[in-house]
């Protein structure tokens, strides 16, 4: 790509800019609103499918990460795409695929189609997450990219904020069905905005494709994520030992290939600038802390305090209120508050929230609580995403932003992926083997006291395992400082 000349503050060029760069945010927002709504609502609803289906405990998180793991697995992949045949053609095909996937997943007679349609809107879902921010990066003018990242990642807040509420009324009213069928007005919507607004942009030098790099690093996640997952819960068979070792033995086979492909998915000397590395570590921790706050609090509201799908919606919302708020506040403050500062402070507060849910999980806690550290880990991520992702896109130059943000979003969402897998095996860790259904379908406490007392056991270890791993969010963005 070819680096825009800077225009000056007030001059037409500048100013007609900003406004197409505001027109590019109006676009992505919709993407991202398209994602967040669809995990979100999701989120919630999960118990209502799990019930419908009668799914076991596995199909039952595989709902949920069956999505995450294709859209990392592609991100960088997706961003190399872009730069070889356009972003907006590949931003485009995402709203559509995602669109297509959402209609007929509402049709879906099991929860195996359910499970490989979610996959498909995985596909869409990393076409328009690795062209997104590069978009949003290249349209704006150095000194005001904060502003853009923090509307774009406020309006993902938004959409964690309202899909807890839509996805429960959804569910109570309308049937899990809807669920996927809300993200289709969205999606036409960003397929026809998008067309009409995002301009072509230059194809990069035709270069090969690392197919072998992109199968590697999607056989390593899945094996990760399931051995983890499993053995969080306790499973130590042989067959889950088999698939972590898998995972182990192919990382180096990983390295070694990236090492020698022409053109590697997983470029390994982009780690070799310090300050990147450190932020996208930090990126990668926080996002292992973060991903499972909605779907352990949706879990404890239902499954522990006997919540229906409606009300724990609502319970939840402090989250994302507080990231809603938190988000483009940061960035509007960019040149008083630099991304660096907001990233480390983020992370600091975030930990705090999740110290206050792991210190109160009781059923006996007062709401007013257990709402206050929602809100504090909710704001601390929106601080950090915007600051992290601000200060990151600075440091790529215009030409590689493409790849290189595939890469960031692929590590970020490894973080997702893990996230959510191990979160849950922690949480049902302490309760029966025969008893993890009734989790999952938010029924446990219809049971016995005992239950629910190994459940709150659960969900203790599980925020304070989130509160653990963002201390090294903390320490990470606090070493991507420039040195002196």
């Amino acid at each position: 790509m070819v680096a825009i000349p800077q225009e000056l503050p007030g001059t037409p060029e500048h100013d007609a800019r900003m406004r197409y760069a505001w027109r590019v945010v109006s676009v992505t927002s919709i993407g991202i609103t398209l994602i967040g709504l669809s995990v979100s609502t999701l989120n919630v609803a999960l118990p209502v499918m799990v019930r419908h289906f009668q799914a076991g405990p596995l199909a039952s998180s595989w709902v949920l990460l069956s999505y995450l793991l294709v859209s990392t697995s592609t991100l960088v992949f997706f961003g190399r795409i872009g730069d070889l045949v356009g972003r907006r053609e590949i931003y485009l095909l995402g709203f559509g695929l995602f669109t297509v996937a959402s209609l007929l997943a509402g049709f879906a007679p099991n929860v195996g189609l359910v499970i490989a349609l979610r996959a498909l809107q995985g596909i869409g879902g990393g076409m328009l997450l690795a062209n997104g921010t590069v978009l949003i990066a290249d349209a704006f003018p150095p000194g005001r990219l904060g502003r853009g990242m923090g509307v774009y990642l406020a309006t993902f807040s938004i959409a964690q904020f309202v899909g807890p509420t839509v996805g429960g009324v959804i569910a109570d009213i309308a049937g899990w069905r809807w669920i996927f069928w809300v993200n289709v007005p969205f999606g036409l919507a960003g397929l026809v905005w998008g067309a009409l607004t995002l301009r072509r942009t230059p194809r990069g030098p035709r270069a090969s494709l690392d197919l072998a790099g992109n199968v590697l690093i999607f056989v390593v996640i899945a094996a990760a994520l399931v051995s983890l997952s499993e053995m969080g819960g306790g499973d130590l068979s042989p067959g889950v030992l088999l698939v972590g070792a898998l995972a182990v033995v192919l990382l180096p086979v990983l390295v070694a290939v990236e090492r020698r492909a022409a053109n590697p998915a997983l470029d390994l000397r982009l780690f070799g600038e310090r300050r990147l590395a450190m932020a996208n570590t930090a990126s990668f921790w926080n996002a292992l802390a973060r991903a499972a706050l909605i779907v352990v609090s949706a879990l404890y509201f239902q499954a522990a305090l006997g919540m229906d799908t409606l009300t724990a919606g609502l319970a939840v919302l402090p989250a994302p209120i507080g990231m809603t708020l938190a988000s483009p506040l940061t960035g509007f403050l960019e040149r008083r508050v630099s991304p660096y500062a907001a990233s480390v402070l983020g992370a600091a507060i975030g930990c705090a929230g999740l110290l206050i849910l792991a210190l109160s999980a009781d059923p006996a806690t007062p709401y007013a609580v257990i709402a206050a550290g929602l809100f504090l880990a909710g704001a601390g991520n929106g601080m950090f995403l915007t600051g992290n992702t601000t200060y990151v896109m600075n440091l790529l130059p215009p030409g590689s932003r493409g790849v290189v943000n595939g890469l960031r979003l692929m590590i970020m969402n490894v973080g997702i992926v893990l996230s959510v897998g191990t979160a849950l095996g922690v949480l049902t860790g302490p309760v029966s083997p025969e008893l993890r259904a009734q989790v999952y379908q938010g029924t446990l406490s219809r049971l016995s006291p005992v239950a629910v007392d190994q459940l709150m056991t659960g969900f203790v270890r599980a925020y304070a395992f989130l509160c653990a791993v963002t201390l090294l969010s903390i320490a990470f963005a606090a070493a991507a400082r420039r040195r002196a």
